[in-house]
């Protein structure tokens, strides 16, 4: 018995896993304007890629919340109540660790516009 309950959470844990596959992690911004030489355009259209970005981020971290919550609902029933508890704390930290690590590189990618945003304005500012 304790072979077929182990067989059943490792199968169960493999399709947590593979629910995230999915997913598709969106591609960052890899560089951004110099404020002190960018044109206005070139900001503008920076802001345009970081904004989408950041709609990005949020439809790929809609897709992991949906994706949690389907493996969670097809945790078997069945199962002793320990290892049910076991597998929905993996998905959820599965799931938080993904979408913390999504969080944090929007932010990231918003922090690094945002100076270069303050040295452009800084310098208009320097002109008039």
């Amino acid at each position: 018995m304790k072979v077929s309950v182990s067989v059943l959470f490792l199968t169960a844990t493999l399709a947590g896993g593979v629910a995230y596959a999915d997913c598709t992690y969106p591609q960052a911004p890899d560089k951004f304007p110099d404020g002190n030489t960018a044109s206005l355009q070139e900001m503008l259209a920076a802001q345009k890629t970081v904004k989408q970005f950041d709609q990005d981020i949020k439809a790929y971290t809609d897709c992991l919340r949906l994706e949690h919550d389907t493996a969670v609902k097809n945790i078997d029933p069945t199962a002793p109540p320990d290892k049910i508890k076991a597998q929905k704390a993996e998905l959820d930290n599965v799931w938080a660790k993904k979408n913390d690590a999504a969080v944090d590189q929007d932010t990231a990618v918003t922090n690094r516009f945002n100076e270069q945003v303050r040295v452009y304005k800084a310098k208009a500012k320097g002109k008039s």
